[in-house]
């Protein structure tokens, strides 16, 4: 009895020990996990803040203190553009992710640009272009993010650059698994800002990591980056529909804003129906701050903008 209760305890360890070591492989979730509650919880994404840092006025490398001391948030998405000299510089990731520790400010993502199309049906190109997303997803990991947000631009027919990105996501998500990294594509103009098109890639890449980052204002599929600010897109795409075919595979969500009136409400972009959308869905990651028009002030447009989220996602 005695050997066989010692065998008993044998087996169960080792299984333990398996479900440990498949656990500590799987990419991070936190942001989207199943333990649904309906709490706000808000990020600020770097681009808010782009004309300041571009001016000199704000330096990217105090981008957490910015976000907690200025603006009471305590997490933030970088973009990669403003870290360009430091993109292969270990010791200055492991600066930020100190600095952000001290502040108890959570960093959740790397937003890549400019680093060649993934959607490429040249295989050749398109190779370059993964390899060269790989820096910043070392990055990202050394920050402690749970993601990286990538695009989904290449020349050709709607269905060739679809194959190209399965392809490139798929070892994009290979590669970023090693370190619980989830890859995201943003809707950013063209094919990417059809919410269709890119569920059908989630679907067809099929992996655990790989994922989107809805953005609510993003949905010009005539231009590159698909901006709908001065509402002179000639193709536009349904961006309540686009949001909802892109929620059940968010990591996290984009809320961009681009003008207000004088009660605070979002002048472009129905708030109230986008995020009660967004919070039937059981979506419980972060929702980002995304300030980018020009009537008010960038200061002033993430505090409207946070503003208004509060107050719309609390009635």
């Amino acid at each position: 009895m005695r050997k066989t209760r010692v065998r008993e305890s044998i087996f169960c360890a080792l299984v333990a020990c398996l479900l440990t070591s498949i656990n500590s492989c799987k990419p991070k979730m936190e942001e989207n996990s199943s333990e649904k509650d309906s709490k706000l919880k808000i990020s600020l994404a770097e681009w808010s803040i782009h004309r300041a840092l571009d001016s000199g006025t704000l330096l990217a490398e105090n981008f957490a203190s910015i976000a907690k001391n200025d603006f009471g948030i305590h997490a933030v998405e970088y973009v990669n553009g403003f870290y360009t000299k430091h993109a292969e510089d270990e010791a200055f990731w492991k600066m930020m992710r100190a600095r952000a520790d001290s502040l108890e400010v959570k960093s959740l993502l790397m937003m890549i640009d400019n680093e060649g199309d993934l959607g490429n049906p040249d295989s050749t190109e398109r190779k370059k272009a993964v390899e060269n997303h790989y820096k910043w997803i070392n990055a990202a990991h050394i920050l402690g993010c749970h993601s990286v947000r990538v695009n989904a631009f290449g020349d050709g027919s709607k269905d060739e650059v679809k194959m190209a990105m399965v392809d490139a996501l798929k070892r994009l998500c290979k590669y970023a698994i090693k370190d619980s990294i989830n890859v995201l594509i943003e809707n950013h103009g063209l094919y990417s800002s059809d919410g269709k098109w890119i569920a059908d890639i989630m679907q067809k890449v099929n992996l655990p990591n790989c994922g989107t980052l809805p953005d609510f204002g993003n949905w010009c599929t005539a231009v590159k980056w698909g901006s709908t600010q001065d509402k002179k897109c000639k193709e536009e795409y349904d961006r309540y529909q686009g949001v909802s075919e892109m929620l059940p595979f968010a990591r996290g969500v984009s809320a961009k804003s681009y003008a207000f009136d004088a009660q605070g409400k979002e002048t472009i972009i129905d708030y109230a129906k986008l995020l009660k959308t967004v919070k039937q869905s059981n979506f419980s990651g972060y929702v980002g701050i995304e300030y980018e028009g020009s009537n008010l002030s960038e200061r002033e447009g993430i505090i409207a903008t946070k503003a208004l989220v509060e107050k719309v996602w609390n009635e």
